[in-house]
């Protein structure tokens, strides 16, 4: 099926004929959907906690955390082009000579477009766009308002200009303060302060494209100093990017290896869950991962960051006493008692379903089933009420062995064609914003390898088109999903005020992201 050619190019890439060959295979027979029981809710897979336990809790953490190597974990490659998908589309319709803004806006019916020129002044980015607009339009001020309008729009996304859609969002303005303005990456590195941070360390992993390093050094550069001025803390920051090695193949809707003009195989990103790879080099006790764009102003971020805590106290109160268990497991012999605890801890703390034929093991048999169970890396998962918005949702999920675990469960992965599944997300009440604390290591102190506790099956296919040809592509099984499907999940219910994504630029007008 392959020349050399392809070869040659397919081990350049650091990938097997194999994985090569398998990734074709699952895009050929589809992907298998999970198989939802039921929805996780509050007191069945998902933890809330009242105030004085919150406090306890929070507590717990900033004790402990002092003795923990602690590492915050930021996707951060995303290109920031669909925050401006609907000012790209002004620009493509809108003719200046025969349309206003009015008419644009009740023939399309875009409410994004009006909302956007009535707040101009508000958004973190204005006095940066109108300072270069005044070097570039001399007669700006002598347009009629709609001519300003797209002006404006023109500088902020004209490559020639600013060039704001090139940039991922995390090197954008997000905030404003007073007259300086501050980008997506900066708010990280200060919130990580408020609950990331130990022994005067600040540590801070992003994952990158290559072609924006550069520019985050020169961002990071030039606020550390006054940074760590400010806060007291010192930051330690490393950048990595997306593996070429996890990368996927695509197949043309006849199920032909898709290929590029000069024709060689066309190797597309795996998705967010490549960065698995990322995440497995590192080496931390604890691990906040976070999305770029899910960040506030300062003053409201001193609030959110008691919830980071409330995780990171869950974590350490859970693998405290699974890495006590572990312990007494490897050290002494138990009574049924000792095996009782162990695995009601499993079934009421980690919500993991014991094997109906528990109670007629051996001892050996016994001992060996606890450990399996508990020695995995854990996590503990930020859940908000559903308020529609998007994101992968908490699901009780029943694999092919007829084993049943919590899962983050995306829609991509549900077949909505059956009326049950259908049914079962309808009545959903959380979703998963992307709030995670990761424990990867175990009760040695030795780092697990996170590429062992992968569910293969848990792929993506989708539709794209390349070049204008539809073509069937293959994701990896997501950072949160799939790739993490054999952890040991916690989920915590959080306030929704936790959540903050900047989907389109106006989000930036919401209050979180405005500084009063």
């Amino acid at each position: 099926m392959f020349t050399e050619k392809d070869i040659k190019q397919i081990h350049n890439k650091g990938i097997t004929l194999d994985q090569v060959n398998a990734q074709i295979h699952r895009l050929k027979n589809g992907m298998t959907h999970s198989n939802l029981l039921s929805a996780a809710t509050v007191g069945r897979g998902i933890h809330s906690f009242g105030d004085n336990e919150i406090d306890d809790l929070v507590a717990l953490y900033e004790k402990q955390k002092e003795a923990c190597d602690i590492l915050k974990f930021v996707p951060a490659s995303g290109a920031a082009t669909r925050m401006f998908k609907f000012l790209f589309q002004l620009l493509k319709r809108f003719n200046t000579s025969k349309d206003d803004i009015k008419k644009y806006v009740e023939k399309y019916g875009d409410a994004l477009i009006e909302t956007f020129v009535s707040n101009l002044p508000d958004f973190p980015f204005y006095e940066e766009v109108m300072a270069k607009i005044k070097t570039q339009v001399p007669s700006f001020d002598s347009l009629s308002k709609d001519e300003q309008y797209v002006q404006f729009i023109k500088t902020m996304l004209d490559e020639r200009t600013l060039n704001y859609s090139f940039f991922p969002k995390g090197l954008l303005p997000f905030h404003k303060y007073g007259d300086t303005s501050i980008t997506a990456f900066e708010e990280h590195l200060y919130e990580a302060t408020l609950y990331a941070s130990s022994k005067g360390n600040a540590n801070l992993h992003f994952t990158v494209s290559e072609k924006h390093h550069d520019y985050f050094l020169k961002v990071l550069n030039a606020i550390k100093p006054k940074l760590e001025n400010a806060t007291n803390v010192v930051f330690n920051v490393t950048f990595s990017f997306q593996k070429e090695a996890t990368e996927t193949v695509a197949l043309t809707k006849s199920d032909e290896v898709f290929r590029t003009s000069d024709g060689s195989i066309l190797f597309r990103p795996g998705g967010h869950g490549a960065l698995l790879e990322n995440l497995n080099e590192l080496d931390s006790d604890i691990i906040f991962i976070k999305n770029i764009d899910n960040i506030v102003v300062k003053e409201k971020n001193k609030r959110d960051s008691k919830y980071k805590k409330l995780l990171g106290g869950v974590l350490l109160k859970i693998q405290n006493q699974v890495f006590d268990y572990l312990k007494q497991l490897d050290g002494k012999t138990l009574d049924d008692a000792d095996i009782t605890a162990m695995a009601y801890f499993l079934r009421k703390q980690l919500s993991v379903f014991i094997d109906p034929d528990f109670g007629d093991f051996s001892i050996k048999e016994k001992i060996n089933y606890l450990k399996n169970k508990l020695n995995r890396p854990i996590r503990v998962c930020g859940m908000v009420k559903n308020e529609g918005e998007p994101g992968g949702g908490p699901f009780w999920v029943k694999a092919d062995n007829d084993e049943i675990s919590l899962q983050i469960v995306e829609f991509a992965q549900i077949n909505f064609s059956k009326k049950q599944q259908q049914s079962i997300v309808y009545k959903a009440s959380h979703f998963n914003p992307t709030d995670l604390v990761c424990g990867v290591k175990d009760y040695k102190g030795e780092k697990f390898n996170l590429l062992e506790y992968v569910d293969p099956e848990a792929a993506f296919i989708t539709m794209k088109t390349q070049n204008g040809v539809d073509i069937q592509a293959l994701e990896l099984p997501g950072l949160w999903n799939g790739s993490m499907a054999h952890w040991n999940s916690i989920f915590v219910e959080v306030p929704v005020e936790t959540f903050n994504p900047v989907k389109t630029v106006n989000d930036l007008l919401k209050p979180v992201h405005q500084n009063s």
